[in-house]
């Protein structure tokens, strides 16, 4: 008998938790980010190299997704989430305490593993206790919830650069880490209901079935395109603000804290309309987003500052928060008897794409300007247009090819 199984009465604390958990790799990233600069001139190191500490984040966090899902599967979610929140607090206390970009480099890739098994199990969780209406209920919040790290972390973070130093983001990480560790030991369990054998060919099997669905694996596209433009301010837009416009660490956080919040609006919309026609409301959605695209292209011939760049990337990210929300929720609810995988293979291609796509933007067009943000921008809408319109022909076959028969 499994004495670490959840316990009913604890299960609404145990939800709380793991919605709490949800927004972890949001808070990885987005709690540092008024510190970038400041950790370029602290560590000696150029903006291009501190900015690969995201990379490095995103590539390990998205590339463990592909993989922790089977290992959840077979083995259970509690105690490899217990592991990883440990391992992810000591790992954040270690970057705290060096100045080798080389050794947090290392620790971001500790961090990413980590935060990948926390995150994979909890989004499990959800599939393992619910389902029906209730599943898709709590499914459409997930990026709502993800949502409050773009909000609150980089708000908080730009008053722990300015009053204790970029160190005191990674301590604060630590702690969260840490309280949620106690409180799982408390109140959450097990929720597994049949663990599958660890056969590398039944799971091999199992992902090669994911993968060739082409309807998963482009919702999986759109969302590293969706949240790669929300990355790629977060890479840049600190340097913009602080360099090229003159403002504070502050006000970078207080300018994040608003484009967090628009993506918690666009992922709010797209629980709103979750019963809309699929098609027509993502037509809509990728109309409005490039439409203010070009108005922010046009907009650059006269007027640069910080309340123009705000104005357009926040309804840039609105909407992309609407395409993650509405392809996160269908991805994850397509494979419901392998929920681990199905939500490692989710976020570790989202993640990979990400890691990839925004450091190669960034790579060739540098934090400089809002010229520079807004061309990164043209680059994934486009893409996004491209790959949306390849899903609907897709459809349209498939369609076809019933009517046919």
């Amino acid at each position: 008998m499994n004495t670490n199984r959840l316990k009913t009465e604890n299960q609404g604390i145990a939800t709380i938790l793991a919605f709490a958990l949800i927004p972890l790799s949001g808070f990885a990233t987005d709690v540092y980010i008024p510190s970038l600069p400041t950790m370029s001139r602290e560590l000696g190191v150029s903006d291009l190299q501190v900015q690969l500490t995201l990379g490095m984040f995103l590539i390990s966090y998205g590339v463990a997704q592909l993989f922790v899902g089977s290992l959840l599967d077979s083995f259970g979610r509690y105690r490899i989430g217990l592991i990883s929140l440990f391992v992810f607090a000591m790992a954040s206390i270690l970057i705290a305490n060096t100045s080798n970009i080389y050794f947090i480099y290392a620790m971001r890739i500790v961090h990413g593993i980590t935060v990948g098994a926390i995150v994979v199990s909890k989004r499990a969780y959800f599939v393992d206790v619910f389902s029906g209406d209730q599943l898709k209920n709590y499914l459409s919040m997930f990026s709502i919830i993800w949502a409050t790290a773009p909000i609150i972390a980089p708000f908080a973070g730009g008053y722990l650069q300015s009053w204790f130093g970029w160190q005191s983001n990674f301590y604060f990480l630590a702690v969260f880490a840490l309280i949620i560790l106690v409180l799982e030991l408390m109140f959450s369990g097990e929720t597994i209901r049949q663990k599958m054998e660890f056969s590398f060919r039944k799971i091999a099997s199992v992902y090669v079935d994911m993968v060739s669905t082409s309807s998963f694996t482009l919702g999986i596209v759109m969302l590293g395109l969706s949240y790669g433009m929300v990355m790629i301010y977060n890479m840049t837009g600190p340097f913009i603000i602080e360099h090229q416009l003159g403002h504070t660490p502050i006000v970078a956080g207080y300018s994040s804290l608003l484009l967090g919040s628009a993506v918690m609006l666009g992922g709010f919309m797209g629980k709103l309309t979750i019963n809309k026609p699929f098609f027509g409301k993502l037509t809509v959605n990728l109309g409005l987003q490039f439409f203010f695209l070009v108005a922010m292209f046009i907009s650059l011939g006269f007027i640069q500052n910080l309340y123009s760049l705000v104005f357009f990337a926040f309804i840039i990210h609105a909407c992309s928060g609407y395409t993650f929300n509405t392809f996160f929720t269908y991805c994850l609810s397509k494979f419901p008897k392998n929920a681990g995988i199905a939500s490692g293979l989710t976020g570790g291609i989202n993640y990979v794409i990400v890691s990839f796509l925004s450091y190669a933007i960034i790579a060739a067009i540098p934090a400089k300007d809002e010229l520079n943000l807004a061309s990164s921008y043209g680059i994934l809408i486009g893409l996004s247009l491209l790959i949306m319109l390849l899903i609907f022909k897709l459809d349209r076959r498939k369609t076809t090819s019933r009517s046919a028969q």
